[in-house]
């Protein structure tokens, strides 16, 4: 019995480093096609707050993580396309000039046509992209951070709002279908 202990941890240990080497990733050709074109989705997964308050309310409930950041439904996406941006996230943080009533304009949701793009690429293959959108009057840029495997990183810089960044991944845009008003 004794012999067959080390022969179980060994198998334990390599299903162990076998369900942790199975996480999706995209072919890093893809994404860089997705890149270049300029049509993909960010899909966000989870929201990093930096404000305090906010972490602080989170460590306080009930069963909470010790970690920082809120688990998204995959919902919160932002679409880039060659003409449009359509931005909708939600904000966890201080905002400076709030808005009561409407609870939607707390939040990240716009649609911008009238935007620039600017992008690097460095030695590893990581992306960065800087959005700079011109029609819209709180946001003064959003920086993706996309890695080979299509990972991303989001950072949202604003005019009246604390920062706050997002993690998820990039995909091919889906396309849309209008509805026909009857």
């Amino acid at each position: 019995m004794k012999k067959y202990i080390p022969i179980l941890m060994f198998f334990g240990f390599l299903f162990f480093f076998q369900s942790c080497a199975s996480q999706s990733s995209a072919d890093p050709k893809i994404v860089n096609a997705l890149i270049d074109s300029q049509e993909f989705t960010f899909h966000a997964e989870r929201a990093n707050p930096t404000n305090y308050d906010v972490i602080n309310v989170l460590g306080s409930m009930p069963n909470a993580t010790s970690t920082r950041m809120l688990n998204l439904d995959g919902s919160y996406t932002i679409d880039v396309s060659k003409n449009n941006l359509d931005v909708t996230l939600p904000y966890f943080g201080r905002l400076f000039n709030a808005t009561y009533g409407n609870t939607a304009n707390n939040s990240y949701r716009f649609t911008s046509k009238d935007f620039t793009i600017n992008k690097s690429q460095n030695k590893k293959g990581k992306w960065i992209l800087r959005i700079k959108p011109n029609d819209v009057r709180n946001v003064d840029e959003i920086i993706i951070e996309i890695f080979k495997n299509g990972k991303a990183f989001v950072s949202m810089k604003s005019n009246d709002r604390q920062p706050i960044s997002y993690d998820g991944y990039i995909s091919k845009s889906e396309v849309k279908q209008e509805k026909e008003k009857p």
